[in-house]
Formats: C-alpha cells, structure tokens, sequence
C-alpha cells in the first residue's frame, strides 16, 4: 500500500509544479532586437506594445499592421523591412493579451476593446486625420472589420482608411474551422483552467505546425519565438479568455459582414488555400460571392494559413499589386 502512495506522489509532484509555476523561455537575440525597437503607450492603465519605422522618403503613406491568434506583431518580420522601402511610416502593435502588452487576469478581452486600443495608438502617433492603410491576418482581421465599421459609420474621433488588405481570417463564422485545443478553451471554463497552465511548447508546436503548409514549416527557432511570445508575462493564462472573439465573430456576423459587404474603401484579400482553419474552396467561394468589391490574390497551393511567414515575397507582390491599383 505504501509503495501505491509513492508512486502516486511521484507522478503528482511534478504534475503539480508544472500547473502552479513554468519560468518562460528568455527571449532569443531576434525577439529582443524586436523588443528594443519598440515602445509603449498606456491604453486605460494598460502598456501595448508598438513597433514603428520610417521609411520611404518623399511619401506621407502610412500601413498599419494588425497580427492574428495566437502570435504577435513579430509575425510582420519577414515583410517589415521591404514595406519600410514603400511607406512612409510602418506600424504594428501586440494587441492586449499578446506578445510584450500588457496581459491582464481575469479580463474581458473583446474585438471592440482590441479595435480601441488601435484607435488610440493611431490618436497617439499623432494619425488621426490620416489615411491608413491596414493589412490583417486571423485575428487582426476581425479587428480591422470593426474599425471599418467605425469608420464607415463616420463617427468622429476613428481611423481613416485608405485601403484594407485581409489575410486568412475566420470572418465567416460558417467556414471557420477552429482546432480542437481551440474549442475546448473557449467552451469549458473549468478544464481551460488546467490546459492553459499544462500547455507545453511540444503541444504548441504541433497545433501551430498543423496550420502551416508540409513545405513551409517554420524553423525550430522561429517556433521558440512564437512561443517566447506567447508565454511572456503568462500569456498562456490569458488564452482562454482570448479565445471569446471565436464566439462574439458569430454574435456579431451582421456587423463585421455587412461592412465588409458594404463599404467602398479599397479592399483585398491574400489567401493562403491550404489553410484547415478556413479552407479552400468553401471559404473563398463564400467572399467571392458576398465581397463583389474585393480582389483576390490566392497564392500557391501549398501556402496555408500564415502566408505572410510562408510565402513573404508571394505576399508582398500581392500586396504591392495590390496598393499600385488605386
């Protein structure tokens, strides 16, 4: 019977610690360049993180970066410097809850808290009476939706847009295919609990590569820094409440696909078609039919759901189309 108690202990102790405490990664020499160049700004007592170079000269345009779930504005790396080359300013944030931010518990993250916060980083640079142009991805696109709202409805004191260019996004609620991981966080407060402080990178390394293409994995470097990321001021502790926007995308569909129906700002999509989170055709088929004003790009048939990271030089000769059509 003793011998029953001690391998229970045995197993159960080290169970224990890691539900209680796992120190983060450091960051890597590439996180932390990121890290320094960057700054903060307080949004209601709270410090976002914002990365901004400058550019282009003898140009006064301005893109504004706005990254998905669960990763950061470190995703923007790979195109940073070429956009640098074509815009005046370049500009991208970790949204609350993500990367260097600030991550608050318990908080009530939503898509109009994060669109905010996007509002008034604009107001504190100074941008408010300038005409942006965004590029989004997954989460960042619900985002860039409602600030298209915003905007649309003219309500003072927004964002002005000049373009906005979609990425592989659920914005359809009917297409959008979360993981399982995903699933079980946002619907079970009780067992999301325990996953959050029992997710170890193995597990984060295999849910994220499932959503990159079999040609187009990320390095075991840059896995580390998604994950660095992700864990920074516990962040993994934060991502069942995160993971809200999955639920309020359906509660609000009317609002973020009627913009996107209905407005006449410039608007584009780079689609990775090898995406599992919105996969091809039904997705594409489904914003070809109710987005008419919209132009595509779909890249090459292995590029899945992050073409930015998989594809940049596909991505950016999109974009770059894109942005010389108006």
């Amino acid at each position: 019977m003793r011998e029953w108690w001690i391998h229970v202990g045995l197993i159960c102790v080290p169970l224990v610690a890691v539900y209680l405490h796992i120190p983060p990664p450091q960051l890597s020499a590439a996180l932390q360049k990121w890290h320094s160049a960057g700054e903060f700004f307080h949004f209601r007592g709270k410090r976002i993180f914002y990365k901004e170079s400058y550019g282009a000269l003898g140009s006064s345009d301005v893109v504004l970066l706005l990254h998905g779930f669960p990763t950061s504005s470190y995703d923007w790396n790979k195109i940073w410097d070429p956009l640098t080359q074509r815009f005046h300013r370049v500009i991208a944030l970790d949204f609350l809850g993500f990367g260097f931010s600030d991550k608050p518990r318990p908080h009530r993250y939503s898509i109009f808290e994060q669109a905010s916060i996007v509002e008034a980083l604009v107001a504190h640079l100074g941008l408010s009476h300038q005409r942006l142009n965004l590029i989004s991805h997954d989460y960042g696109d619900t985002v860039a939706l409602e600030l298209l709202y915003r905007s649309d409805q003219n309500r003072t004191g927004h964002l002005i847009f000049n373009s906005l260019c979609l990425s592989n996004g659920g914005i359809f609620p009917e297409t959008h295919h979360p993981r399982l991981l995903q699933t079980l966080l946002k619907d079970s407060s009780i067992l999301a609990t325990v996953l959050t402080r029992l997710t170890n990178f193995m597990i984060f390394q295999k849910g994220i590569g499932e959503v990159f293409g079999p040609y187009t994995q990320p390095t075991d470097a840059e896995f580390w820094d998604m994950w660095t990321s992700l864990r920074y001021n516990d962040g993994n502790l934060v991502l069942d409440s995160i993971l809200q926007y999955i639920n309020q995308r359906f509660q609000h569909r009317d609002r973020w696909v009627g913009v996107l129906t209905s407005t006449h700002a410039p608007l584009h999509m780079i689609y990775g078609p090898l995406d599992p989170v919105n996969p091809h055709p039904q997705f594409i088929r489904l914003y070809v039919h109710l987005v008419k004003r919209s132009t595509i790009t779909i890249l090459d048939d292995h590029i899945s759901h992050y073409p930015q990271l998989e594809d940049p030089t596909g991505f950016l000769k999109a974009y770059f189309n894109f942005i010389h059509s108006f």
